[in-house]
Protein backbone atom coordinates (compact mmCIF):
# COMPACT_ATOMS: atom_id res chain seq x y z
CA UNK A 1 0.00 0.00 0.00
CA UNK A 2 1.06 3.58 -0.58
CA UNK A 3 2.36 5.43 2.46
CA UNK A 4 1.54 9.15 2.56
CA UNK A 5 4.09 11.77 3.49
CA UNK A 6 1.73 12.92 6.25
CA UNK A 7 1.82 9.44 7.83
CA UNK A 8 5.60 9.41 7.61
CA UNK A 9 5.84 12.83 9.28
CA UNK A 10 3.38 11.77 11.97
CA UNK A 11 5.31 8.60 12.91
CA UNK A 12 8.62 10.45 12.72
CA UNK A 13 7.29 13.04 15.18
CA UNK A 14 6.12 10.23 17.46
CA UNK A 15 9.39 8.27 17.42
CA UNK A 16 12.17 10.62 16.31
CA UNK A 17 13.35 7.99 13.83
CA UNK A 18 14.82 8.91 10.45
CA UNK A 19 12.54 9.38 7.43
CA UNK A 20 13.84 6.31 5.61
CA UNK A 21 13.44 4.12 8.70
CA UNK A 22 9.92 5.41 9.32
CA UNK A 23 8.86 4.86 5.72
CA UNK A 24 10.27 1.33 5.73
CA UNK A 25 8.55 0.45 9.01
CA UNK A 26 5.19 1.83 7.83
CA UNK A 27 5.47 -0.03 4.55
CA UNK A 28 6.25 -3.33 6.29
CA UNK A 29 3.41 -2.70 8.76
CA UNK A 30 1.02 -1.82 5.92
CA UNK A 31 0.25 1.53 7.48
CA UNK A 32 -0.40 0.19 11.00
CA UNK A 33 1.17 2.79 13.31
CA UNK A 34 1.39 0.55 16.37
CA UNK A 35 3.01 -2.24 14.39
CA UNK A 36 5.42 0.24 12.74
CA UNK A 37 6.41 1.59 16.16
CA UNK A 38 7.09 -1.95 17.35
CA UNK A 39 9.25 -2.63 14.28
CA UNK A 40 11.28 0.49 15.01
CA UNK A 41 11.64 -0.58 18.66
CA UNK A 42 12.83 -4.06 17.65
CA UNK A 43 15.40 -2.57 15.29
CA UNK A 44 16.60 -0.36 18.11
CA UNK A 45 17.03 -3.41 20.32
CA UNK A 46 18.97 -5.19 17.60
CA UNK A 47 21.33 -2.28 17.10
CA UNK A 48 21.81 -1.87 20.85
CA UNK A 49 22.63 -5.58 21.17
CA UNK A 50 25.18 -5.43 18.35
CA UNK A 51 26.98 -2.53 20.01
CA UNK A 52 26.73 -3.77 23.60
CA UNK A 53 30.52 -4.14 23.84
CA UNK A 54 31.22 -0.57 22.71
CA UNK A 55 32.55 2.05 25.11
CA UNK A 56 30.24 4.94 26.01
CA UNK A 57 32.76 7.66 26.81
CA UNK A 58 30.59 10.62 25.79
CA UNK A 59 27.14 11.72 26.78
CA UNK A 60 25.02 14.32 28.53
CA UNK A 61 24.85 15.13 32.26
CA UNK A 62 22.03 17.34 33.46
CA UNK A 63 20.97 18.57 36.89
CA UNK A 64 17.70 20.05 38.11
CA UNK A 65 16.07 21.19 41.35
CA UNK A 66 12.35 21.39 41.95
CA UNK A 67 11.15 22.36 45.39
CA UNK A 68 13.12 20.39 47.97
CA UNK A 69 14.26 17.67 45.57
CA UNK A 70 17.28 17.83 43.27
CA UNK A 71 18.76 15.22 40.97
CA UNK A 72 21.33 14.76 38.24
CA UNK A 73 21.48 12.08 35.60
CA UNK A 74 23.88 10.99 32.87
CA UNK A 75 22.86 9.46 29.55
CA UNK A 76 25.97 8.14 27.84
CA UNK A 77 26.75 7.42 24.20
CA UNK A 78 29.76 6.72 21.99
CA UNK A 79 30.54 10.04 20.29
CA UNK A 80 30.37 13.74 21.10
CA UNK A 81 28.50 14.28 17.81
CA UNK A 82 25.51 12.36 19.17
CA UNK A 83 25.99 13.72 22.70
CA UNK A 84 25.68 17.30 21.46
CA UNK A 85 22.58 16.60 19.38
CA UNK A 86 19.41 18.43 20.36
CA UNK A 87 17.35 15.22 20.39
CA UNK A 88 19.81 13.44 22.68
CA UNK A 89 19.91 16.35 25.13
CA UNK A 90 16.11 16.61 25.02
CA UNK A 91 15.79 12.90 25.85
CA UNK A 92 18.15 13.32 28.80
CA UNK A 93 16.10 16.30 30.00
CA UNK A 94 12.82 14.39 29.62
CA UNK A 95 14.21 11.53 31.69
CA UNK A 96 15.44 13.92 34.38
CA UNK A 97 12.07 15.71 34.44
CA UNK A 98 10.31 12.39 34.98
CA UNK A 99 12.75 11.43 37.72
CA UNK A 100 12.25 14.75 39.50
CA UNK A 101 8.47 14.51 39.21
CA UNK A 102 8.52 11.01 40.70
CA UNK A 103 11.25 11.87 43.22
CA UNK A 104 12.98 8.67 42.13
CA UNK A 105 15.65 7.51 44.55
CA UNK A 106 17.65 5.14 42.32
CA UNK A 107 18.64 4.54 38.72
CA UNK A 108 16.59 1.34 38.64
CA UNK A 109 13.52 3.38 39.59
CA UNK A 110 14.27 5.89 36.85
CA UNK A 111 14.50 3.17 34.18
CA UNK A 112 10.98 2.00 35.06
CA UNK A 113 9.41 5.47 34.81
CA UNK A 114 7.07 6.43 31.99
CA UNK A 115 7.80 9.56 29.98
CA UNK A 116 5.24 12.13 28.88
CA UNK A 117 4.85 10.39 25.49
CA UNK A 118 3.88 7.11 27.17
CA UNK A 119 7.21 5.34 26.64
CA UNK A 120 9.17 3.70 29.41
CA UNK A 121 12.53 5.37 30.00
CA UNK A 122 14.58 2.31 29.07
CA UNK A 123 12.54 1.81 25.87
CA UNK A 124 13.10 5.45 24.91
CA UNK A 125 16.87 5.05 25.37
CA UNK A 126 16.87 1.86 23.30
CA UNK A 127 14.87 3.54 20.55
CA UNK A 128 17.25 6.49 20.44
CA UNK A 129 20.13 4.01 20.21
CA UNK A 130 18.46 2.43 17.19
CA UNK A 131 18.02 5.82 15.54
CA UNK A 132 21.61 6.95 16.02
CA UNK A 133 23.28 3.54 15.64
CA UNK A 134 25.26 4.09 18.85
CA UNK A 135 25.25 2.25 22.14
CA UNK A 136 23.54 4.29 24.85
CA UNK A 137 23.13 3.71 28.57
CA UNK A 138 21.91 5.54 31.63
CA UNK A 139 24.78 5.84 34.06
CA UNK A 140 24.90 7.89 37.20
CA UNK A 141 21.80 9.10 39.00
CA UNK A 142 22.34 11.13 42.17
CA UNK A 143 19.92 13.01 44.39
CA UNK A 144 19.71 15.46 47.29
CA UNK A 145 16.55 16.16 49.23
CA UNK A 146 15.74 19.00 51.59
CA UNK A 147 16.04 22.77 51.77
CA UNK A 148 18.83 25.09 50.59
CA UNK A 149 20.12 23.10 47.60
CA UNK A 150 22.06 24.77 44.80
CA UNK A 151 22.75 23.05 41.47
CA UNK A 152 25.48 23.77 38.94
CA UNK A 153 26.10 22.67 35.34
CA UNK A 154 29.77 23.44 34.70
CA UNK A 155 30.10 25.93 31.84
CA UNK A 156 26.72 24.67 30.56
CA UNK A 157 28.56 21.95 28.67
CA UNK A 158 26.48 19.07 30.06
CA UNK A 159 29.54 17.03 31.02
CA UNK A 160 29.95 17.89 34.73
CA UNK A 161 27.25 18.76 37.24
CA UNK A 162 27.21 19.30 41.00
CA UNK A 163 24.72 19.83 43.80
CA UNK A 164 25.42 21.41 47.19
CA UNK A 165 23.17 21.67 50.25
CA UNK A 166 23.75 24.15 53.08
CA UNK A 167 22.21 24.26 56.54
CA UNK A 168 20.52 27.60 55.85
CA UNK A 169 19.54 29.70 52.86
CA UNK A 170 22.62 31.08 51.10
CA UNK A 171 22.15 30.97 47.34
CA UNK A 172 25.31 32.82 46.30
CA UNK A 173 27.55 31.00 48.75
CA UNK A 174 25.96 27.67 47.85
CA UNK A 175 26.55 28.34 44.16
CA UNK A 176 30.22 29.12 44.76
CA UNK A 177 30.69 25.95 46.79
CA UNK A 178 29.01 24.00 43.96
CA UNK A 179 31.69 25.48 41.67
CA UNK A 180 34.33 24.40 44.20
CA UNK A 181 32.99 20.84 44.09
CA UNK A 182 33.22 20.89 40.29
CA UNK A 183 36.76 22.24 40.26
CA UNK A 184 38.38 20.44 43.19
CA UNK A 185 36.69 16.99 43.06
CA UNK A 186 36.27 16.34 46.80
CA UNK A 187 35.83 12.71 47.82
CA UNK A 188 33.95 13.36 51.07
CA UNK A 189 32.35 16.21 52.99
CA UNK A 190 34.74 15.97 55.95
CA UNK A 191 37.18 13.56 57.60
CA UNK A 192 34.54 11.65 59.62
CA UNK A 193 32.53 10.97 56.46
CA UNK A 194 35.50 9.68 54.44
CA UNK A 195 34.88 5.97 53.76
CA UNK A 196 37.14 3.78 55.89
CA UNK A 197 37.98 1.64 52.86
CA UNK A 198 39.50 4.69 51.16
CA UNK A 199 41.47 5.65 54.27
CA UNK A 200 42.78 2.10 54.63
CA UNK A 201 43.93 2.03 51.02
CA UNK A 202 45.54 5.48 51.28
CA UNK A 203 47.40 4.42 54.43
CA UNK A 204 48.58 1.21 52.75
CA UNK A 205 49.86 3.14 49.73
CA UNK A 206 51.46 5.75 52.00
CA UNK A 207 53.35 3.08 53.95
CA UNK A 208 54.71 1.48 50.77
CA UNK A 209 55.65 4.84 49.28
CA UNK A 210 57.42 5.86 52.48
CA UNK A 211 59.41 2.62 52.56
CA UNK A 212 60.36 2.96 48.90
CA UNK A 213 61.51 6.56 49.40
CA UNK A 214 63.63 5.72 52.46
CA UNK A 215 65.28 2.77 50.70
CA UNK A 216 65.86 4.81 47.54
CA UNK A 217 67.45 7.63 49.55
CA UNK A 218 69.83 5.20 51.26
CA UNK A 219 70.77 3.61 47.93
CA UNK A 220 71.41 7.00 46.29
CA UNK A 221 73.66 8.06 49.16
CA UNK A 222 75.64 4.82 48.96
CA UNK A 223 76.06 5.18 45.19
CA UNK A 224 77.27 8.76 45.53
CA UNK A 225 79.81 7.72 48.16
CA UNK A 226 81.07 5.14 45.66
CA UNK A 227 81.47 7.84 43.01
CA UNK A 228 78.52 6.66 40.89
CA UNK A 229 75.80 8.98 39.63
CA UNK A 230 72.47 7.40 40.76
CA UNK A 231 70.70 8.72 37.65
CA UNK A 232 73.04 6.66 35.44
CA UNK A 233 72.09 3.34 37.07
CA UNK A 234 68.44 3.73 38.04
CA UNK A 235 67.30 1.06 35.56
CA UNK A 236 68.70 -1.72 33.42
CA UNK A 237 67.98 0.29 30.25
CA UNK A 238 69.85 3.32 31.61
CA UNK A 239 72.80 1.17 32.58
CA UNK A 240 73.03 -0.27 29.06
CA UNK A 241 72.55 3.04 27.26
CA UNK A 242 74.95 4.93 29.53
CA UNK A 243 77.64 2.28 29.06
CA UNK A 244 77.17 2.60 25.29
CA UNK A 245 77.61 6.38 25.63
CA UNK A 246 80.76 5.91 27.67
CA UNK A 247 79.34 7.65 30.71
CA UNK A 248 79.90 4.62 32.98
CA UNK A 249 81.98 1.47 32.75
CA UNK A 250 80.97 -2.15 33.05
CA UNK A 251 82.81 -2.22 36.37
CA UNK A 252 80.70 0.72 37.60
CA UNK A 253 77.53 -1.11 36.60
CA UNK A 254 78.56 -4.28 38.42
CA UNK A 255 79.50 -2.27 41.49
CA UNK A 256 76.23 -0.30 41.34
CA UNK A 257 74.14 -3.48 41.11
CA UNK A 258 75.88 -4.88 44.16
CA UNK A 259 75.34 -1.66 46.13
CA UNK A 260 71.68 -1.46 45.10
CA UNK A 261 70.97 -5.05 46.12
CA UNK A 262 72.86 -4.92 49.40
CA UNK A 263 71.77 -1.48 50.62
CA UNK A 264 68.14 -2.03 49.56
CA UNK A 265 67.91 -5.24 51.60
CA UNK A 266 69.69 -3.79 54.63
CA UNK A 267 67.68 -0.56 54.68
CA UNK A 268 64.35 -2.32 54.17
CA UNK A 269 65.11 -4.63 57.09
CA UNK A 270 66.14 -1.83 59.44
CA UNK A 271 63.48 0.82 58.79
CA UNK A 272 62.03 2.07 62.11
CA UNK A 273 58.35 1.07 62.10
CA UNK A 274 57.30 4.16 64.10
CA UNK A 275 59.02 6.50 61.66
CA UNK A 276 57.30 4.84 58.70
CA UNK A 277 53.95 5.02 60.48
CA UNK A 278 54.37 8.71 61.34
CA UNK A 279 55.28 9.66 57.77
CA UNK A 280 52.41 7.56 56.40
CA UNK A 281 49.95 9.21 58.78
CA UNK A 282 51.19 12.60 57.60
CA UNK A 283 50.51 11.60 54.01
CA UNK A 284 46.99 10.48 54.92
CA UNK A 285 46.39 13.80 56.72
CA UNK A 286 47.46 15.63 53.55
CA UNK A 287 45.11 13.43 51.51
CA UNK A 288 42.22 14.33 53.82
CA UNK A 289 42.95 18.06 53.58
CA UNK A 290 42.99 17.88 49.79
CA UNK A 291 39.94 15.62 49.41
CA UNK A 292 37.51 16.65 52.16
CA UNK A 293 35.34 19.50 50.87
CA UNK A 294 35.23 21.58 54.06
CA UNK A 295 39.03 21.38 54.49
CA UNK A 296 39.97 22.21 50.91
CA UNK A 297 41.40 25.64 50.12
CA UNK A 298 38.49 27.68 48.78
CA UNK A 299 39.09 28.62 45.15
CA UNK A 300 36.48 31.35 44.67
CA UNK A 301 37.13 33.77 47.52
CA UNK A 302 38.98 37.08 47.56
CA UNK A 303 42.49 35.72 47.38
CA UNK A 304 42.84 34.66 51.00
CA UNK A 305 43.93 31.12 51.96
CA UNK A 306 40.75 30.17 53.78
CA UNK A 307 39.31 26.66 53.72
CA UNK A 308 35.78 26.14 52.47
CA UNK A 309 34.54 25.91 56.07
CA UNK A 310 36.38 29.11 57.04
CA UNK A 311 35.09 31.01 54.01
CA UNK A 312 31.51 29.98 54.75
CA UNK A 313 31.90 31.05 58.39
CA UNK A 314 33.15 34.43 57.20
CA UNK A 315 29.91 34.87 55.24
CA UNK A 316 27.77 33.73 58.17
CA UNK A 317 29.24 32.20 61.32
CA UNK A 318 26.50 29.54 61.35
CA UNK A 319 26.70 28.65 57.64
CA UNK A 320 27.86 25.12 56.79
CA UNK A 321 27.75 22.60 53.94
CA UNK A 322 25.76 19.53 54.89
CA UNK A 323 25.88 17.49 51.66
CA UNK A 324 27.10 17.50 48.05
CA UNK A 325 27.00 15.38 44.91
CA UNK A 326 29.17 15.42 41.80
CA UNK A 327 29.12 13.57 38.48
CA UNK A 328 31.50 13.97 35.56
CA UNK A 329 31.75 12.18 32.23
CA UNK A 330 35.49 12.80 32.26
CA UNK A 331 37.63 10.48 34.37
CA UNK A 332 38.99 12.51 37.30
Amino acid sequence: MAISIDDIKKLRAMTGAGLADVKKALTEAEGDFDKAKELLRERGLAIAAKRSDRETSNGCVLVKKEGNFAAMIALKCETDFVANGADFIALTQNILDAAIAAKAKSLDEVKELTLADGQKVQDAVTQRSGITGEKMELDGYLTLEGENIEVYNHMRKNTLCTMVQTNKLAEEAGHKVAMQVAAMKPVALDAPSMPQSILDEEYKVAVEKTKEEQVSKAVDNALKKAGINPAHVDSEDHMESNMAKGWITAEDVAKAKEIIATVSAEKAASLPAQMVENIAKGRVAKFLKENCLVDQEFQFGDGDKATVAQWLAAQDKELKVVAFQRFSLVAD
